[in-house]
């Protein structure tokens, strides 16, 4: 399906619209780790992702994410080869004050606070933001009424990446989390795979994937923050 909030980032938001931008160097982290740093301190249940692209080199840049608000805001988080560079885009009487007055101090608090965590933890951290983008990525896909086929497999992967990081299973709530997106996932396959995901499912699945996105996101702050 076509991303047409996407199309218009990349034709006219980036080109017309008022924005702020940060930069955070890298220090003693990779840029992945510091890319989904940002994309989790970025990230609220009034977000959604609208694009994410990956490296397939954790000490390269080149990774990039695009989050849109409901309140009409895009963040894109680059992480780029020397910085990790963050643009908050506006519309004409609005502000992006929140990115150097919340973002900025909290994700240069969150750095220093990861790297000395151990290695379990860092890990444990990494794969629970996994899950949080891969939910993100499930939200979009029904939002824009993509083929069921793609939101079964964001679905599952969700729930199989949560299913072998420690701090995720161990913790309250879990066990729920698990169960809607098992349920989820066995709806989701009675559909035929080829089709746009249906108007009439939309807002049941979507409501589940915002608590269950409040959950992840809280669940990572407080073992971040620590």
């Amino acid at each position: 399906m076509e991303n047409q909030l996407l199309n218009q980032f990349n034709t006219v938001i980036t080109v017309k619209w008022p924005s702020t931008q940060i930069e955070v160097s890298y220090d003693n982290l990779t840029p992945r780790e510091l890319f989904e740093l940002a994309y989790h301190t970025c990230n609220s249940v009034a977000m959604r992702s609208i694009l994410i692209k990956l490296s397939r080199s954790e000490n390269k840049g080149s990774f990039q994410a695009v989050l849109y608000s409901n309140t009409k805001k895009f963040i894109n988080i680059e992480a780029l080869e020397n910085t990790l560079r963050i643009t908050k885009y506006f519309p004409e009487g609005s502000t992006g004050d929140k990115l150097n007055t919340e973002i900025h101090p909290k994700l240069k608090s969150r750095k220093t606070k990861f790297a000395s965590k151990d290695s379990t933890m860092k890990t444990d951290l990494l794969k629970t933001i996994l899950v949080e983008r891969k939910l993100d990525e499930c939200s979009n896909f029904v939002i824009l009424r993509d083929i069921n086929q793609k939101v079964y497999f964001a679905i599952g992967d969700a729930r199989e990446s949560a299913a072998v990081v420690p701090m995720f299973m161990e913790a309250e709530g879990a066990s729920l989390v698990q169960l809607a997106l098992n349920k989820w996932m066995s709806t989701v396959q009675t559909f035929d795979q080829e089709k746009p995901f249906p108007d009439n499912s939309v807002a049941g699945l979507l409501k589940n994937l915002v608590q269950i996105k409040k959950w992840v996101l809280n669940l990572i702050s407080t073992n971040l923050d620590k």
